[in-house]
């Protein structure tokens, strides 16, 4: 998907972009590629598959979850920023946090945000499991969304407590999704949610299956979770 190709399949999906977001991701490809020579933060460089994998493949979690009806926005585990500075991009009211565990991400983020002028975005340092247990953060966000981090049994863990009640997990997975959500029903109920829909599709060009979830967080978390950092992993809530 050339740069072209990746602005007229957003137009099709109602997502019209300025000239401005159009040279934001740009720089995006630039950066990305260059600070990728010295970290490893993504083993797709070239434009073809960085504009679809990285920010088509993002950006499509729009296509079925409001992003406008939202202002918060945490992105755990996002790497080198996704999907949410894709969708911050197109969305540019959204107040976006990201929550990393190697620092030297964080410091190109903080690069690349400042480069992109982007506003309203916060880099954080830290394990998840850490910071869903901090009072700054923990139920404070409207929608939480992760992208290739983990097992949705896990990743559930790592982003509910974050969610506010009333608020949204958005999990956007490859083609083992509806296997992955049978394992993670238990953990999703005890954390507080329910799945509100899911949507099954194909990223175009390559065609590979997609899956989405989006969760309702209709309850707290009890308190216990997230449990300590490497838990969650070893023993899923299953």
């Amino acid at each position: 998907m050339n740069e072209q190709q990746f602005i007229e399949a957003l137009k099709e999906m109602g997502i019209e972009l300025s000239d401005t977001q159009i040279g934001q991701f740009k720089k995006y490809f630039e950066l990305l590629v260059e600070w990728n020579e010295k970290m490893n933060l993504t083993a797709i460089t070239d434009l073809e598959g960085v504009y679809l994998k990285h920010f088509y493949d993002s950006i499509s979690a729009s296509f079925y979850f409001d992003f406008t009806k939202v202002e918060s926005l945490c992105d755990v585990g996002a790497g080198a920023g996704f999907p949410s500075l894709p969708i911050k991009i197109c969305f540019p009211h959204l107040h976006v946090t990201i929550v990393d565990s190697l620092n030297k991400r964080i410091t190109f983020l903080n690069h690349l945000s400042e480069q992109l002028q982007l506003e309203n975005v916060s880099f954080v340092h830290a394990r998840a499991e850490e910071f869903g247990q901090n009072e700054k953060y923990r139920e404070k966000f409207d929608v939480v969304t992760a992208r290739a981090v983990a097992r949705l049994s896990v990743l559930s863990e790592l982003c509910l407590p974050i969610a506010k009640e009333g608020g949204f997990f958005v999990a956007l997975k490859a083609a083992a999704g509806p296997e992955e959500l049978k394992d993670a029903k238990k953990a999703i109920s005890t954390l507080g949610a329910s799945l509100k829909e899911e949507f099954s599709y194909s990223l175009p060009i390559e065609e590979s299956d997609r899956t989405l979830y989006i969760f309702d967080k209709i309850k707290k978390t009890p308190k216990k979770y997230p449990r300590k950092p490497g838990i969650p992993n070893k023993t899923p809530i299953i």
